[in-house]
Order: C-alpha cells, then structure tokens, then sequence
C-alpha cells in the first residue's frame, strides 16, 4: 500500500554527539575533507548509501551505534577538533576582514539556481553551480554576503534513458525536511514569512528556509504553504518551468519576496544590512522595484528612488545570445503590478520603462528582464572578456551614438571553487609539496599569479596520479552504466561486457554539460569512420565519457542525445565510448579529475564562459576546446590546445561543423594522442606531463573562484558601496532632476564649428594641434557637460579605433547667439591614417560612466570644415 503522507523521524543524538548536527547543518561539509571523513567514520555503509549526504546519513544511523559513538573517545577527540575548525572559520577574520578601504557591510546575491552541493539539488547547469562556487568562495574569504534564492520542491529533473535512447524526466519530490536547510523563525517560533500581491485581491506567501553555508547564509523561498491556493502553492515546483506567467511569478517572488526575505533576516537575526544588490542574470531583476517602492515610502519620488537604489545594485549577464533572456508581454506585466495587484505605489508605466525593448531592432510590446537588469544596476558585467565584448555589442542599442567599447558593461571571468572540484587525491599531492594549510590557502583565498611549487613534483608522481584518476573514473563508469542499462530495461546477462567498458591505461576525453544546440554534443560524431579509428586505434586510442541533460521542453537537443547514445550502444564501440545520464554536481566530481582532455566545442562566441574546463584544469586534465569564453582568453600552447573555429559571418552552418569536426580530428590524431602516448628515456610521457605541471603552474590561480570574488570586491561591490553611500536622499533628487532636465534640453546640444591649427592633410609624428570649437549647449551650462576631442587610428571608412579621448575647455562664452568656444591640445601620437571628432557628453559627479544616460552629441556633416581625417 502507498503512504498517503511521509515525514522523516529524526534520531535524538546523545549530548556528546550534538556538534554532529550542527556539522551537517553547515554545507561546509561539501568542500571540507577532514568533515567529511568524520561523517564517514559514523557509519561507512550508511555514508556510502547516504550519497555523502550527512543530514541522511544521522536520520538513518541506528540508536545503538550512537551510543557507541558517544563513548568512543577517539571519535570525540576528533568531533571536538572539526566542530573547533568549523567555529573557527565561521567567527574568525578572513581576508575581507584585513582589507582597507569602503567596503560594503553586506551583500545580497540573488540567482535563480543555486548548486553547492548534490544534497541540496537546486540546480541545472553552469549557472548554479557558479552561484554555488560564489557564496562558498565569499565564505572563505570571509565576504558579508546574503545568498537568495528559491527552493523547488521537484529541483531539476532526473534524467534516465529508455531503451532507444530517447531522454526521460523524472521529478522527484524534495521534503525541506530531509535537506539541509532549517526554517527561519519569527521570535515567537512561527515560519516567518513574505507574501507578494496577485491581481484579484489574492496572495503569494512563501516560508523562507536557510541553508548555511559555512560563513554565508544561503535565504530559499518556498511557496507551498498553506495559506496559498492550489496555483500559488505551486509556483515554486520546477526550475525553469511553467509557462509565462509561471516564470514571472517565480520571478517577482526571487525578486521582491527575496528582498523582504532579506529584510525579515536582517531584523530576526541581526546580520547587517546589505548596502550592495548583486543581480545574478535577470531573473531577479524585480529586487530593484521593491527597493524603488521601499525608498518612495520614505519620501523619495520614483525617478531619486530609481538612482538611490542604482547606486547600489550590480547586475552580471550570463547570455551571449536574445534568446537566452527572459521576455514578457508586457500586458502580462502590467496585469501584475499597480493598484490592484503588486507595488501599487508605483506607476505601471514607469515598471514598464525599464524593461521594455525601446531601441532600433527591440520588440516594442515586449519586457526584457535583462534589459530591466542593466537599467537598475549602475553597474553590469558579463562573465569573461570575451562575453563581456559580446555583450557591449548585444545591449549597445540602450546607449545609441556610443561605439561597443564605450559601452558601461565591463567583465569579470568566472572562476570555480576550487577546494569542492579539486580530487582529494590532488590535494593531498599539494599538500606533501608545501603544507595542507598553504595548499588550502592557495586553491580558497589565491592571489598568486603562479603555483611554482608544483614544479618541484616528480614526473612519476604527477604521472601515478593520473592514472589513479583515471582507473578510478574507469570504476565509477561501469557503476553508472550498469545501472543506466538497468533501467533502459536489460537484465543482467545482457551486461557482462560493461566490465570491459574503458581502460585505466588509454587517453581519455571528457565532455559534460547542458545540451542546447550551440554546445554541439554531436560535432564528434560528424564523420564517424574518422571517429571509430581514432577510438580502436591500435596503438593510439581514446576513450570517451559523454554526460549531459536537454532542456525537458527541447526535443532537438533530446535528439542529439539519442544520436550519440545510438552510437555509443554499437557494440564495435561501446568499450571505448559511453554516455552517462544524470548529470549532476556527484558525477562531476569524479568525471572531471579522471579525464586526461576536457573537450569544448560550442559555436563561438556562444559560450559566456564555460567553467567545467576550469575544473577539470585543476585537477591537470588538459583543454581542447574552441577558442570561446575562458579559453579565448587564456588559452596558452603550454596547457591545451585550440580548435579551429570557421566563425565568419557568411560561413553555412553545416559546412562549418565539417570544418571544425575535421580540425578536431586533426588535432586528435596529430597532436594530441601522439603526446599522450610517447614516452621519454624514463619509459614516462614526458612532454605531456610537462604539460600538466604547465597547467597547475599556470592556469591554475587563474580558474579560481577566490580570484574571482575578490574581483568583484574590489572592482564591483567597492565602488558600488562607495556610490550607495554617497547617494543621499537630497544627492538623489539632485542627480534625478539634473537628469530630467538634461534629457529635456539635449536637443539643443550641438557642436557647431570645429577647427584645428592643421594646415594640410598631413602632420608629423610628435606635433601638437589646437583645436577651437564653437558649441551650443541649449539650456545647459559647462558644468553640465563635457566636451571631448577623440581621436585615433582610422580605417577605410573613416571610423576611429583604438580612440584617445582628451577634455577640450571652455574658453569664452556664451556669445550673442549663445554658444559657447572651447579649445584643447590634439597631440599626434600614432603614424599612419589618423583622425578625430569632437563629442558632448552630459557630465556629474554622481554618474558612474559618461555614457550612462546614453546621450551624445556630434558634428553635423556642415560643422566638421578643416576637421576630420589628418593623415592618410
């Protein structure tokens, strides 16, 4: 018979044993070996059929083994000494705490997705487990920061096979009270929780549940409660499910409710108040409504409200493509907010200014939440340097007249928490090298630019422990694939051949990740004869492990599964490829120090980042990927190697995946397996190892997460501490009328005369000019804007590139007609075809970019007399 209702009956543990449960409450856990092997030591069976989930593990270890426990004095000794390590870590200064300078009292980080751990599944891809790797790299370097975030009780789907290949979903139901999470309680011992307005007079509430994780709360918003209705109740179900409306009432409830949840945090807790706002991607880009709505209850109008609350906000985009953010018609927005529903202090217009898509190619009756993002936040970045020039170009129709590059969206490339990714087997090489807490130091905090100690490790080493990695994926592959059989319906006289399934001694390449089209799970496959040699080579083969998930509601990428499982069920094959359903943070963790290559073949520059390459770098496997997202930019012969890309703008794009395919298997068959397998004198791959060392040396400070954050401090959340505490109600009044009536004069603002000192086409190198230019500023005075010269190299059609933009001064004015003349030095910098212009940009102390109201104005065709190209 099946139960109609589960709980989950909870152990008393004996006094002695108590810190066990606040140890399994902290998700430091998931990153802390030395926690772990306690956790294991209670019972390895039970750990081991736990899945490492120490919160499972204490609701199934029997009675009497605790009481065994709690006499053991062996293990008291060393729960006394981890519980000791966790309060040290958790009340203890860190690197914030020895920094100088404006930094903020506290940060709130808002994502969608959250991967910390597999206990906690509240993830589905690259995202999430970046939010993850923040707030547990914030944690080590002792960053204030406040995670929020939803919690789903289906999380994202299990993926299994059925017997022809074809992707299946299953949702399974979470119970709050089996993860490690704990309601969040008013004083008097009731849930506290928020509650959002629905149109009709009806409500959103949800519970907020807490999940520490180490020194960083983690604030999950639940909305299955009681007091909603059926629908309400449901709006927290599925990551990324539901139609429009679903999506949007997830969103306003991230959003708005997340920062109410904040807010009742602060006060039952007593946690400082966040003076920074991180908006990961979009979908929590309603906070900045609510903070708006907050600001007009203390007096502020909407447009001071909307510059106090930009001061502090930043906003980081993940999508190099439109289609990757969420869009709303904005008559489901509107139904959504004003009187009778949401924030009905706040007009529906102005909600719908700043996410509707008003610039050339925009979708007028759509609401954009990144484009939202990038009007609430002062500041926004993409995630490496590469996405972040995508980006500029992708948004640059919100600052129309400025080039991409000027465009007020810089980059901080994404790292990974290296101390969850790193194989307990390369930490404990690192640790023989230089000292466990100094290699822990290296891989949480950073800060060097080179891990020189690895040099000092013997090639056999380096070597032997490779192969245990290897050996050790090898183990876990027949586990998975045996059980992924099973459930495709084979009986066990059918699987004898899975034990033969990949060798610990053959090259082989990893390739994990979501399954959309532009990732191109199946470019391997492209020619299959070239692909069948290279893995039964006799001499030279290679092995591949192949893992991923497509979006439920994507059948093209639920086809590219089926074709690559087709292909790895052939049974000439099947030993040397696999695919592995159930991706997730558990498989990762083996798949990723096991695999000698990590493969990477997206269309560039579709890829903003791409960290699984990081981690498997950190564990010595080496990089063969397109050069997008992190590789772009990091990408040395000395650690990896580079595919071909065939990215013009007119290339057919099934002529350009045989290009790249055939550049693949070139670099397979000439480059890559040659190395693997030729060894020096000492009967070891010398070259290749040298490559491994290379890129532990190297890359490997790079990749972290602690560089990272400590990025964004730095460049990020300091300045937008600085800028929230400077912008004072009357600051922002100030700042929000000089920009009304900037906007209402601009019209008038024109550059009139331009004339230079030149007197012929050509000048020398080392000269310097004089520019004179007459200008009219309408109703505006020089203080309300700046007058540049800009100048630089230009091509063929007369555009400047690489361009010096120096401040020209007022020298006299307004006259009769009342323009004004300002004058400036143009110094001659550069040999070859060089030219200038002259602009105006509005200018105040408060903004954060001269092009951030997104107002310019040039010479007309008439005005540029004697100005223009100098040489040729």
């Amino acid at each position: 018979m099946k139960a109609i209702r589960r709980f989950t009956v909870r152990p008393v543990l004996p006094e002695p044993l108590r810190p066990l449960s606040d140890l399994a409450r902290n998700l430091r856990w998931s990153w802390h070996a030395e926690t772990r092997d306690l956790f294991q030591s209670v019972d390895p069976e039970r750990w081991t059929a736990s899945e490492g989930d120490p919160v499972r593990l204490l609701g199934s270890v029997s009675a009497e083994r605790l009481a065994e426990l709690a006499e053991d004095h062996r293990f008291l000794r060393r729960l006394t000494e981890v519980a000791g390590d966790l309060a040290d870590y958790v009340g203890g200064d860190r690197w914030y705490q020895a920094q100088s300078g404006e930094l903020p009292a506290a940060v709130a980080y808002f994502s969608p997705e959250f991967g910390v751990t597999a206990a906690l599944p509240q993830y589905s891809g690259g995202l999430g487990i970046l939010a993850g790797d923040h707030l547990k790299s914030a944690s080590d370097l002792g960053v204030p920061l406040i995670g929020v975030g939803l919690l789903y009780r289906h999380g994202y789907f299990r993926q299994s096979l059925s017997r022809d290949g074809w992707q299946q979903e299953t949702y399974p139901v979470l119970d709050p009270n089996e993860l490690p999470v704990a309601l969040l309680r008013e004083d008097d011992g009731s849930p506290a929780q928020v509650a959002i307005a629905l149109p009709g007079g009806r409500s959103l509430r949800a519970r907020i549940w807490l999940a520490q994780v180490g020194r960083v709360p983690l604030l999950m918003l639940d909305s299955d409660v009681e007091e909603n209705d059926l629908g309400a109740r449901g709006v927290t179900d599925v990551l990324y499910g539901g139609g429009s409306e679903h999506r949007l009432l997830q969103e306003m409830l991230l959003g708005i409710g997340g920062v109410r949840a904040v807010r009742t945090y602060c006060r039952l807790t007593g946690h400082p108040e966040p003076e920074v706002f991180h908006t990961n991607e979009g979908h929590a880009g309603f906070l900045g409504l609510e903070r708006i709505a907050e600001l007009c209850d203390a007096g502020l109008d909407f447009d001071a409200g909307l510059e106090a609350v930009r001061a502090g906000t930043v906003f980081t985009t993940h999508t190099p493509v439109p289609a990757g953010i969420d869009r709303f018609d904005r008559e489901l927005v509107a139904t959504h907010f004003g009187p009778d529903a949401e924030l009905p202090r706040i007009d529906v217009g102005n909600i719908l200014r700043l996410g509707m898509e008003t610039y050339p190619g925009g979708e007028p009756n759509l609401f954009n939440m990144a484009v939202m993002g990038l009007r609430l936040g002062q500041r926004a970045n993409g995630v490496s340097l590469l996405h972040g020039q995508v980006s500029r170009e992708m948004f640059s129709g919100l600052w129309p007249g400025f080039d991409p590059e000027e465009v007020p969206i810089t980059s901080v490339t994404n790292g990974v928490h290296a101390p969850t990714w790193v194989a307990p087997e390369v930490f404990r090489l690192g640790a023989r090298q230089i000292g466990a807490q100094r290699t822990e130091d290296a891989m949480s905090v950073g800060g060097s630019d080179r891990w020189d100690a690895v040099a000092e490790i013997p090639d056999q080493d380096i070597w032997e422990l490779r192969r245990d990695l290897r050996e050790q994926l090898v183990v876990e592959v027949r586990e998975r694939l045996r059980a992924s059989w099973r459930q495709r319906g084979a009986g066990s006289a059918e699987l004898g051949w899975i034990d033969g399934v990949l060798d610990p001694d053959v090259l082989t390449i990893g390739f994990a990740r979501r399954v959309p089209s532009y990732k191109r799970l199946t470019l391997m496959l492209r020619d299959r004869d070239r692909l069948m040699d290279l893995l039964l080579h006799p001499d030279h083969p290679i092995q591949i492990v192949v893992a991923g998930k497509a979006h439920p509601a994507d059948d093209g990428g639920k086809r590219l599964v089926q074709e690559l499982v087709k292909f790895a069920d052939d049974p000439r094959v099947r030993h040397r490829i696999v695919f592995l359903p159930d991706y997730g943070m558990a498989m990762a963790q083996k798949l990723y120090p096991g695999c000698d290559i990590w493969l990477n073949n997206p269309l560039r520059p579709l890829e903003a980042c791409g960290t699984s390459g990081m981690k498997a770098a950190l564990n010595g496997c080496l990089n063969l990927s397109v050069l997008d997202g992190w590789w772009d930019e990091w990408f040395q012969p000395d650690f990896g190697w580079a595919i071909p890309t065939a990215d013009g703008t007119g290339t057919d794009p099934d002529h350009r995946d045989d290009v790249e395919a055939a550049a693949l298997y070139d670099l397979l068959e000439q480059r890559v397996t040659p190395r693997f397998y030729e060894r020096g004198q000492d009967g070891l791959p010398d070259r290749w190892i040298e490559m491994v060392r290379q890129t532990l040396t190297l890359l490997g400070p790079k990749v972290l997460a602690g560089r990272m954050v400590r990025e964004y401090v730095e460049r990020l959340y300091a300045p937008a501490a600085h800028a929230h505490r400077t912008m004072t109600p009357d600051a922002a009044r100030e700042l929000a009328a000089w920009k009304g009536r900037v906007r209402a004069a601009w019209h008038g603002v024109t550059v009139d005369h331009v004339e230079t000192s030149a007197a012929t086409a050509t000048a020398e190198l080392g000269t310097t000019l004089s520019l004179r230019v007459r200008v009219g500023l309408g109703g505006l005075g020089p203080d309300d804007v700046e007058v540049q010269a800009v100048s630089g190299r230009v091509d063929p059609e007369d555009r400047i590139g690489d361009a010096t933009t120096v401040p020209l001064k007022p020298a006299g004015g307004p006259d009769a007609e009342g323009h004004w003349l300002y004058e400036g030095p143009l110094a001659l910098d550069r040999t070859g075809p060089y030219g200038y212009t002259v602009r105006i940009l509005p200018a105040h102390r408060l903004l954060a970019s001269s092009a951030e109201l997104g107002l310019v104005a040039v010479p007309s065709e008439d005005g540029v007399e004697g100005a223009g190209v100098l040489m040729r």
